[in-house]
């Protein structure tokens, strides 16, 4: 994962739990709450993968079980290898597959998150989170006039929080911060959105954003 996309990600993991105005945080809240943010979704996730370990060693008991009762099996002599038995395909064995499939994804956060923690201590994916969460308690006001402007008649208080921070990241990065192309924080939001908010997030943080940039001339 490239320090940048991380800082974002991380930023994002912070706005999140930010539960009172921005104004009141110091930069060492900054940093307290992204540590121990890190840290929950990493204890979290060590408890799924367990959870999801055990699943696993239920399905592959199932499935021996399975086969050794078949009738092709039992007459066969003791110490002998099982021959292979088709598994049927019930609703009970597509519940099962699926929670393979589950497991798998549970194996690919941990992994995100591990990859998170590493990160987070390197210095400049840290620094470029922190100037993120100082440049916008620095311009809260003007970033969330923005979004207020652009938003289709809806009331920045009933937006989606998810979108709402995603937004804010990416408008302090194209206003203040200026740390990489602006086509590069559009794409990276639209990414964030897809793969933390609802389907019809990315169109409508794509929207706001374009007029953004035209209403700064940033394009």
């Amino acid at each position: 994962m490239q320090a940048r996309r991380a800082s974002r990600e991380l930023a994002l993991i912070l706005f999140s739990q930010f539960d009172k105005k921005i104004v009141e945080y110091s930069e060492k809240d900054f940093e307290d709450i992204m540590l121990k943010s890190i840290r929950v979704l990493s204890n979290n996730s060590t408890e799924e993968l367990k959870t999801a370990i055990g699943s696993l060693i239920d399905i592959k008991d199932f499935i021996d079980t399975y086969e050794a009762d078949d009738p092709s099996n039992l007459e066969r002599p003791i110490g002998v290898k099982n021959r292979p038995v088709a598994l049927p395909m019930t609703s009970d064995m597509s519940d099962k597959v699926s929670t393979v499939l589950d497991v798998a994804e549970k194996a690919i956060f941990a992994l995100e998150i591990a990859e998170f923690a590493v990160l987070e201590s390197q210095s400049d994916v840290k620094s470029y989170v922190i100037d993120i969460a100082k440049a916008f308690k620095e311009h809260y006001e003007e970033v969330d006039a923005q979004i207020q402007k652009f938003s289709k008649g809806w009331d920045i208080n009933r937006l989606v929080k998810m979108d709402k921070d995603i937004l804010r990241i990416a408008i302090v990065e194209l206003l203040y911060t200026k740390g990489a192309p602006m086509k590069v924080i559009v794409d990276e939001a639209l990414e964030l959105a897809k793969k933390y908010s609802t389907d019809d997030s990315s169109a409508f943080i794509n929207g706001v954003l374009a007029k953004v940039v035209i209403e700064n001339g940033l394009d």
